[in-house]
């Protein structure tokens, strides 16, 4: 492994995934501004997380959707006037016209 390039102080903060209003405590470089009391009352950097082992599908077997950042309707709202085709309308592909096959030469020799 080459040196200098993993961090070297990692110390103890409160992850908390506020999805399910969950918290957890473990070792981190990772940088916060917050801080929190755990339940020991000691004060930890707080780790903000949008999604962790307790609220994922994958670990509860639960099938729980979350939007966060509001994905869906941004999506519906920018693709409100787009309606599907008429039944009875052609599409662009259809309309343009096929390039014919070369003539082919039938002579022998």
């Amino acid at each position: 492994m080459k040196k200098g390039i993993h961090p070297e102080e990692y110390r103890t903060v409160v992850f908390k995934d506020f999805s399910v209003d969950e918290a957890f405590l473990s070792k981190s470089c990772a940088a916060s501004r917050e801080t929190i009391v755990w339940e020991d009352g000691n004060e930890y950097p707080l780790i903000k997380l949008e999604i962790s082992s307790k609220s994922h599908p994958f670990f509860t077997g639960k099938m729980k959707f979350v939007d966060t950042a509001g994905r869906i309707d941004k999506f519906k709202k920018k693709f409100a006037n787009f309606s599907t085709a008429p039944a009875g309308a052609k599409t662009p592909a259809a309309e343009a016209p096929t390039p014919e096959a070369p003539a082919e030469d039938s002579t022998e020799s």
